[in-house]
């Protein structure tokens, strides 16, 4: 056996070596568990834990002294738009999954706003063999309900799902025909699919570019209203109740919305919705002096309508917390507000913006995990966002109280569009493992 031989032989067993992390806080949303203890990764599963697993004893498995320190379920993120194909220059899956890694997410759901649009059966195959190719993390992609994301044609549900399409989505459109939405939504039921739902009535957001009120005013910017997104969130409640289909409303932002979506769940319907960590923690007087870095869709709404979100993630009236990943290069950002791109980058900051509501004692960190792992786990049918024995290894570590400064330059994303910018932090990943191998390391 040569040299080389012999280290690929080392590696080898390295990486089937059993790994213990022991010294631990863990944490499970899905099962309530939080305690100390350890847990024991084998095989890319986990395959034991509790307060049994310590240094010493599980015999030939490495360990890690994880100093206290949380360990949860890696992240998933169910709202990352991806350059590639078509606009790699922005973000590739593989610049996406190395953010995604650093931010303690371990999966991510790519939205099919790429060129050409992910509305075909072999688009769906190219996003996951290139994915298996160069990502670091699982990657799993929503395909188009309508062809080329236009609302006017429904594309092939069943053979999109087939193909290993988790969801179903326009993008950052709404589909205007009521009829077309409800074939939508009637298909996707026949498949056990879910719709993902952009919520923006077009004929009122026309040439708006930030939330409509004072603050608008004030800039001379045009705004959008509120009833942009309930006008849409409830014809499509009144849809879900003709087709019994799976529907999450992709981000809400105003209070207005969480009382439709409270309505739903209590009249029993299936229906979820998500909110994206900017609209957690930001409003619209960050916009200050027309900083475009600020310019989302939906708009940033009023410190009201955050407080309402907090409070909807809080009491589980909101199900899944989303990054909204949307790189933008700098020709698209630094332009006049009223023509600058929509969109933020936010895989490597979700986790410790997210974390900013615990700190405040405003959500609680099961919750907060809840929203960011277990739940959309759940809703996507994925194996994730648990630790149990048996659950496959998707793990993350974390340092609750680690500060640290956004610096954009050091951001592994491409675009470096981040509302963060030198913002002040505490928390952040450490660790992050995907099927029991370290794809990151902070440090």
């Amino acid at each position: 056996m040569d040299a080389q031989d012999e280290q690929h032989d080392t590696d080898r067993r390295r990486q089937h070596r059993p790994l213990a992390l022991v010294n631990a806080r863990l944490v499970d949303p899905a099962s309530g568990l939080d305690a100390f203890g350890g847990l024991l990764i084998e095989n890319g599963v986990i395959a034991d834990l509790g307060m049994h697993i310590m240094e010493g004893s599980v015999e030939s498995a490495e360990s890690l002294d994880c100093g206290g320190r949380t360990v949860a379920p890696g992240l998933i993120d169910m709202m990352v738009f991806c350059g590639e194909p078509g606009h790699e220059h922005r973000e590739t899956l593989a610049t996406a999954s190395r953010a995604a890694a650093a931010g303690g997410v371990t999966t991510i759901c790519c939205m099919p706003n790429t060129d050409p649009v992910i509305d075909d059966v072999a688009l769906v195959d190219f996003i996951l063999r290139r994915a298996r190719d160069t990502a670091l993390v699982h990657v799993h992609p929503m395909a188009a309900m309508t062809r080329d994301l236009k609302g006017e044609e429904m594309a092939e549900i069943g053979l999109l799902r087939e193909a290993g399409a988790v969801a179903f989505t326009n993008g950052k459109t709404s589909v205007a025909s009521a009829r077309l939405m409800r074939n939508v939504l009637s298909y996707a039921n026949d498949y056990g699919a879910l719709v993902v739902h952009h919520l923006e009535d077009d004929s009122l957001t026309q040439d708006g570019v930030m939330n409509e009120g004072e603050v608008a005013t004030r800039l001379g910017l045009r705004g959008i209203p509120t009833a942009a997104e309930t006008i849409i969130l409830e014809r499509d409640i009144r849809l879900v109740e003709l087709t019994g289909a799976r529907y999450h409303a992709s981000q809400i932002s105003c209070r207005a919305s969480l009382d439709v979506i409270r309505a739903a769940k209590a009249r029993g319907l299936p229906v979820t919705c998500g909110v994206s960590v900017n609209h957690l923690t930001l409003n619209e007087n960050d916009i200050g002096s027309y900083r475009t870095f600020f310019k989302m869709k939906p708009p940033l709404r009023t410190e009201d309508d955050r407080q309402a979100m907090v409070e909807g993630v809080s009491q589980g009236d909101i199900d899944v917390i989303v990054s909204a990943h949307d790189p933008r290069g700098a020709e698209g950002k630094r332009r006049p507000f009223a023509e600058a791109n929509d969109g933020a980058v936010g895989l490597e900051t979700m986790l410790s913006a997210a974390l900013r509501l615990y700190h405040n004692g405003e959500v609680s960190l099961h919750r907060l995990l809840d929203a960011l792992s277990a739940r959309p786990a759940e809703l996507l049918g994925l194996s994730g966002g648990r630790l149990a024995k048996g659950a496959t290894a998707d793990l993350v570590l974390i340092d609750l109280e680690m500060p640290w400064k956004v610096e954009p330059e050091q951001l592994r994303s491409k675009s470096k569009n981040t509302p963060f910018d030198e913002a002040r932090f505490e928390g952040r990943a450490l660790v992050t493992f995907v099927a029991g191998r370290p794809v990151y390391h902070y440090g």
